[in-house]
């Protein structure tokens, strides 16, 4: 009896995940399947179940938009560029937090926390005007260097620094290091589980960017690519085909992404429900 009610659990459990899973993924595989097919009007309205594995659409993309190679150069700058910098600024002020002792420590770690509550839209006004000043806008540093650090990678970070010993870092000052040496020789070798975790949350946010780089950029050339395919889409006609194509090939890098490190989005998740 106990066995025929943990069977027919586990039916439930599989068959909900089954029906989420082909809920949640069948956008993408419509996405798909109209990239594959022949559209340069409005797609039907019932969705195609079987590609007609044709590139018609990606041969018109590639032919007919000559900054779509600028635009995926661009996003991957933007985005290996904002990676690498919260790899660096995050992970030494989650060492900062983590292990030194310095006046008003929690306050300030609070103070950076609570920057999580202010919706980021909000924010948009001064940072287009700073941009302005510096004279960055319409390019790509406009994209990276407001991106230097973020108060969930600091969080991330301190969690898992937390956890280190800190009999390694007494070890390493024995044997002559500084404190910036420390940081290189120590924290960072330990914390590369969470700096993976790090890096990738970071680049599929930065890829994925609309909102601040439709407003900051204004020359074709310099256009993300979500940017960019947005703007495929004409004032009085739109070839579909041709978005459908390029949104595609836009989401090729995150499904990569997902697939090789997927066991990193769970460690990450993990590590940022840790006590401090």
């Amino acid at each position: 009896m106990i066995n025929h009610r943990l069977s027919l659990g586990r039916v439930l459990v599989w068959s909900t995940l089954v029906i989420t899973g082909i809920i949640a993924l069948f956008p993408m595989y419509w996405l798909f399947v109209n990239a594959f097919t022949p559209i340069t009007s409005t797609p039907p309205l019932t969705p195609n179940l079987i590609p007609a594995f044709k590139l018609d659409n990606f041969l018109r993309l590639l032919g007919n938009t000559k900054n779509y190679t600028n635009w995926m150069i661009n996003s991957l700058v933007v985005a290996c560029a904002v990676t690498a910098w919260h790899i660096f600024f995050d992970t030494l002020a989650g060492y900062a937090f983590a292990k030194k002792r310095f006046p008003l420590r929690n306050i300030l770690f609070w103070l950076v926390i609570s920057t999580l509550m202010i919706p980021i839209h909000v924010t948009f006004i001064p940072l287009y005007i700073i941009n302005r000043q510096l004279g960055l806008i319409d390019s790509l540093w406009a994209l990276i260097l407001p991106g230097t650090a973020n108060a969930f990678g600091i969080f991330l970070m301190r969690q898992y620094i937390q956890t280190l010993p800190s009999e390694l870092e007494d070890a390493a000052r024995i044997d002559g290091c500084n404190e910036f040496g420390v940081f290189r020789n120590v924290i960072l070798p330990l914390s590369q589980p969470a700096i993976a975790a790090l890096a990738i949350f970071t680049f599929v946010r930065s890829w994925n960017d609309f909102l601040w780089p439709v407003i900051a950029l204004n020359t074709a050339q310099n256009y993300t690519l979500t940017v960019g395919v947005a703007n495929l889409q004409g004032e009085f006609m739109t070839d579909w085909g041709i978005i459908f194509s390029g949104a595609a090939l836009a989401a090729l890098p995150m499904i990569a992404f997902f697939l090789l490190f997927q066991k990193y989005f769970l460690e990450g998740v993990r590590m940022g429900a840790l006590k401090g």
